[in-house]
């Protein structure tokens, strides 16, 4: 605001100036007259050409600034929504589980004490996907953990937890812009685990990957897929910002 002030401030005069009346241009003779005329209506056009170029500049970080921001602000949604992922993961071991993980030799007793169906009493599987999920949170080795929740599908592929290996390694890839094979898990996920928490940012990310790979009508038809299936969700308000501006 205070560069757009300062372009006017030193613009305008020089417009009024240029754009000064006939009647002031003095004697002489009409040879004379007519040429300081035509210097009369260069300066004004020249000012004019130069105030539209400044007018066209500020346009143009006014548009690079919108952009930057609304980048920003999908980075600092990512984050809140890393942040929920990760208290929805210690609501539910709470929840689930409020007892520490037992050793082998009490995974038949876990099995007996009511723990809920939608989470594993087989303790090598535990071990396995926390041993990913901390590869992620905790110790930010992101190549890692890729071969860790592959393994992971690989070898507990009924697993309740493998809709999430697959969201994970989705994310892990898209952050490489592996954008192909971050697709085939976020597709996946929405195409066969219909009631997994993660199934709308997965869809909210292949209308993303459609759109860095320049295929737009793909990307329209995700984002609408996300607003019309999760309508309250932040995924379908971030998917109608990006709609807005393809």
């Amino acid at each position: 605001m205070q560069k757009t002030l300062l372009v006017l401030a030193l613009l305008i005069p020089g417009v009024l100036h240029a754009q000064a009346p006939v009647s002031k241009l003095g004697s002489g003779s009409v040879e004379e007259r007519l040429a300081q005329l035509e210097r009369v209506m260069d300066a004004r056009n020249a000012a004019q050409m130069a105030l539209l170029d400044q007018m066209g500049q500020l346009q143009d970080e006014v548009a690079n600034l919108r952009g930057t921001t609304e980048e920003h602000a999908y980075q600092i949604e990512q984050i809140l929504q890393r942040q929920r992922e990760i208290y929805q993961e210690i609501d539910r071991r709470l929840a689930t589980n409020p007892q520490p993980l037992p050793v082998a030799s009490d995974t038949n007793a876990t099995a007996n004490s009511g723990a809920s169906a939608s989470y594993s009493t087989n303790l090598s599987e535990n071990e396995a996907y926390e041993q990913a999920i901390q590869l992620v949170l905790r110790d930010k080795r992101y190549d890692a953990a890729v071969p860790a929740f592959n393994a992971f599908i690989e070898n507990f592929p009924q697993s309740s937890y493998v809709p999430n290996a697959h969201y994970w390694l989705g994310q892990l890839l898209f952050a490489e812009s592996n954008y192909d094979q971050a697709k085939v898990h976020f597709t996946t996920v929405m195409n066969d685990f219909k009631d997994s928490n993660k199934r709308g940012d997965c869809i909210l990310k292949l209308g993303i990957i459609a759109q860095q790979q320049d295929d737009t009508a793909t990307a329209r038809q995700y984002y609408n897929q996300v607003m019309q299936e999760y309508p309250s969700s932040t995924e379908a308000g971030l998917a109608k910002k990006r709609l807005d501006n393809l």
